[in-house]
């Protein structure tokens, strides 16, 4: 059942999302904290997030642009303000739907519920869906996704940046240099941990597939991708 991320701290706003939602079976997480709700995202990885506009210390606005940084996920917004300008505002920051209250909450569930079904369901579409697959290994860049034997794992943005650079190039290494002008656009004042913290990152979640050592450090020059996943298999047959 897929995961909602409600972003309120309208306490009434929150208590009838949680009702509906429970009613329809959905699981649900309710961000508390509003110093860095992206984060809490990137923990979490909901199919769909719902989100007030405003908000403490940064409005809604904001967060659905840090949000749409590293996910593709469907975002609707939830909010008193009903001007046109809003709405307007709230979709060229990438949100997917603006709901202004009052609205019957069933329809704000049925909504919710097509939102995912066109993104994650029966809707989502399948034939013009980029991968990149080695043997078995499969990215799907467009949604930040990693799958192996019949597991899933999400990336961030630039997780997912990086995983493309080393499948597309496997078996060959991809030096720093590449990395840098592809991933962060040759900025130089990139700090020198922040590559290998990013890899560290990869590393921790290829081991959540069951996947390990398929990264290898190149002393100062770069990194390879091997395949210890294929040779796994292997060795247990």
């Amino acid at each position: 059942m897929a995961t909602i991320m409600i972003i309120t701290n309208k306490t009434r706003t929150q208590e009838l999302l949680i009702t509906h939602l429970k009613k329809y079976n959905y699981q649900f997480v309710v961000v508390k904290e509003f110093d860095n709700v992206s984060d809490y995202f990137c923990k979490i990885y909901p199919e769909l997030v719902i989100m007030d506009v405003t908000l403490p210390k940064f409005d809604g606005f904001y967060w659905c642009r840090q949000i749409r940084n590293i996910s593709i996920c469907p975002i609707i917004f939830i909010s008193e303000l009903n001007e046109t300008t809003e709405q307007i505002r709230a979709l060229e920051c990438g949100a997917d739907d603006y709901i202004a209250e009052p609205s019957h909450y069933d329809v704000i569930v049925a909504r919710i519920r097509s939102h995912i079904r066109r993104v994650h369901g029966e809707y989502a579409s399948k034939s013009n869906e980029r991968t990149i697959n080695r043997s078995g290994l499969v990215l799907y860049p467009d949604k930040m996704e990693l799958k192996y034997d019949g597991r899933v794992i999400s990336l961030t943005k630039k997780e997912g940046q990086l995983v493309e650079l080393l499948l597309k190039n496997y078996p060959s290494m991809v030096n720093r240099e590449k990395i840098f002008n592809e991933i962060w656009d040759g900025i130089d004042y990139i700090y020198e941990n922040t590559l290998s913290v990013y890899i560290t990152r990869i590393r921790y979640k290829l081991k959540e597939l069951g996947i390990r050592n398929s990264i290898e450090t190149i002393r100062s020059a770069g990194y390879r991708l091997h395949n210890t996943w294929e040779e796994s298999i292997c060795s247990l047959g």
